[in-house]
């Protein structure tokens, strides 16, 4: 059984706008180290963000209006704390403490996901689906019931009818769709809006790629300061997972779909 929801449901709105100020930090900074929490719905959107950089609030402004539209904003940037920036001070250490697990992806999980990229590219708004076997919903906001059971007629489309969805019926939060991004990897710690030397971005990203390769559930632990984990340098760990950044379009575009 597994669940997914696309990049305009409200808690991926919150963790692509989290992703985007990540993004605006590496422009400033080559290693910015930077925490972000944001909370939206109803017009109002509030961010909380811990970082090294000097950041603009008018720049976190026009990121919110991008990707939510024009919403009544409450943004708090405070420097990050004085003990955590000096862990990372002459070597790229560990930046949090955390267990994480990298599971492969099943078949069920790969479906789900290809209709949900499937639906969205026709209707680009607020939705969520599930896949038990081949029991099938699918609930999306916007859009021409009918079309929809005419593509998957087994599926049950809207099962309480029409609805628009979105941040005007509904509140989002950072990190509330783990489950939709890590499917079966889920542990403690968020995989959005932090820069690549927490552990909770990197290792979470470093555990699915190599559990992918060897299609083995695999697990880790690491303390904050950690130099080495899972037998290598966590510098080695940042750089895999740098890439792997680079190589979706940046934290932002990582954001709309996670890891699956």
């Amino acid at each position: 059984m597994f669940e997914k929801v696309n990049p305009a449901h409200p808690d991926k709105l919150a963790d692509r706008i989290a992703g985007a100020i990540v993004d605006l930090a590496y422009i400033k900074e080559k290693e910015p180290k930077i925490a972000v929490e944001v909370l939206i719905g109803h017009g109002k959107c509030t961010v909380i963000i811990e970082t090294t950089c000097t950041l603009k609030e008018k720049d976190i402004e026009d990121i919110i209006e991008r990707i939510a539209g024009k919403m009544k904003c409450d943004i708090n940037i405070e420097k990050q704390d004085i003990h955590l920036e000096n862990n990372q001070n002459g070597k790229i250490r560990c930046g949090d403490n955390g267990i994480f697990k990298g599971v492969p992806i099943t078949d069920e999980q790969k479906q789900l996901s290809e209709i949900a990229k499937t639906i969205y590219s026709i209707y680009p708004y607020d939705g969520k689906y599930i896949l038990d076997v081949d029991k099938l919903i699918i609930c999306q906001s916007n859009c021409k019931t009918n079309f929809l059971q005419s593509l998957y007629p087994t599926a049950r489309v809207n099962p309480l009818g029409d609805w628009t969805g979105g941040t005007n019926v509904d509140t989002g939060a950072t990190n509330r769709k783990l489950g939709s991004d890590m499917g079966d990897a889920v542990t403690g710690g968020g995989l959005h809006g932090k820069d690549l030397s927490k552990s909770d971005v990197s290792v979470n990203i470093y555990a699915f790629l190599k559990s992918q390769k060897t299609n083995e559930k695999i697990e880790i632990s690491c303390a904050i300061g950690d130099e080495y984990i899972d037998g290598i340098p966590y510098e080695d760990i940042v750089n895999i997972a740098k890439k792997y950044i680079k190589s979706v379009g940046g934290f932002e575009k990582f954001a709309e779909w996670g890891l699956i």
